[in-house]
């Protein structure tokens, strides 16, 4: 078996370990009772189209949180507007190159119920990517950074809005 196989087994073992634990914590959890918070909600939230091609994937991830997309007449809709990435280096190399990029997104967001406002807000996500020299392993880091980035919006605003709508679901009883 060489070094590269070795290392392989090894993470194997080692993930499988650490998905045992979270496993046994589950199985612990459930058995006193515990539900997670908004579990398996299909919250009636319409988002209307988010421009540009992260926009697109950014309402895909909002939907798919929702339970799926809605129809533009339900009674929650959630406006967003995604900012463009912005890229900051991270790592210099003494010769001035770069080694390590920051990739941060922010997006804002109205939440309304038949045109009043519930609540709105910004969030913002970031995460670091390698950049190397080499031009299709630096888009392809890129754009999973962007991707990751986008998910990590996705959950921001989408457990927001999901609280704040069960919070007025709540009050209006």
């Amino acid at each position: 078996m060489n070094k590269f196989q070795q290392e392989n087994k090894f993470l194997f073992y080692a993930k499988a370990k650490i998905m045992m634990k979270h496993l046994y914590f589950l199985l612990i959890l459930g058995g006193c009772g515990f539900t997670p918070m908004f579990a398996g909600q299909n919250t009636d939230i319409y988002v209307p189209v988010i421009s540009g091609i992260n926009g697109i994937e950014l309402r895909n991830a909002l939907n798919t949180k929702f339970g799926g997309q809605k129809e533009s007449n339900a009674p929650y809709k959630l406006t967003v507007t995604l900012n463009e990435p912005q890229t900051k280096y991270k790592a210099l190399e003494p010769t001035g190159a770069a080694t390590w990029q920051e990739i941060r997104l922010s997006a804002s967001y109205v939440l309304t119920h038949n045109d009043e406002t519930i609540s709105t807000g910004t969030e913002v996500a970031s995460e670091s990517y390698t950049f190397v020299r080499y031009l299709v392993a630096a888009n392809a880091s890129y754009n999973n950074a962007v991707a990751n980035t986008i998910n990590v919006l996705a959950n921001k605003i989408g457990t927001r809005a999901i609280a704040d709508v069960s919070k007025h679901e709540q009050e209006t009883k």
